[in-house]
């Protein structure tokens, strides 16, 4: 899976309540969160954001609750991706259950600004920054995981696999 997209950077422990603020949980509706994520970090984010963009931020991104509804309102935004030198494990896991791809790459993140266009193979765990010409090499995903995220989450992927 390749994925491609403009860069929205953001520092060190994103929270769950700055990607998607308690005041808006009383909604499942993925439509819904995605018109509120990041909006108490970046108040622009939900009018700059485009089908593909990537977010890249520093450590621990996505610490806090453990509410899935934060990779969800990523995701429903239509970011790709999200690369992060780490993140909390608990949206590590709720990442991949719901199928937003992820990756750990502390040398792109310190390198990678705010704006760059962004190439990234999930396959290999290549990152090309199409706009300096920079590649980084971020462990890739074992081929079961991967599938989870092509297939748009575990759900997914598990009925996928009872209907073959």
């Amino acid at each position: 899976m390749k994925v491609q997209g403009f860069v929205h950077k953001y520092g060190d422990n994103v929270d769950t309540d700055v990607i998607i603020p308690a005041r808006y949980l009383n909604t499942s509706s993925h439509k819904e969160l995605a018109a509120h994520c990041m909006e108490d970090i970046d108040k622009n984010f939900v009018s700059k954001v485009k089908p593909g963009d990537i977010i890249v931020a520093q450590k621990n991104f996505g610490c806090g609750s453990s509410r899935e509804h934060a990779p969800i309102a990523i995701k429903a935004s239509g970011v790709s991706c999200v690369i992060a030198s780490s993140f909390a494990r608990i949206f590590y896991r709720n990442a991949i259950n719901i199928g937003l791809a992820i990756l750990e790459c502390d040398e792109a993140v310190q390198q990678i600004r705010a704006g760059d266009e962004l190439s990234v193979d999930f396959s290999t765990g290549v990152i090309t920054d199409l706009t300096t010409g920079n590649t980084f090499q971020a462990e890739p995903f074992p081929p079961f995981i991967q599938n989870i995220i092509e297939k748009g989450g575990l759900l997914n992927s598990i009925s996928d696999r009872l209907h073959k």
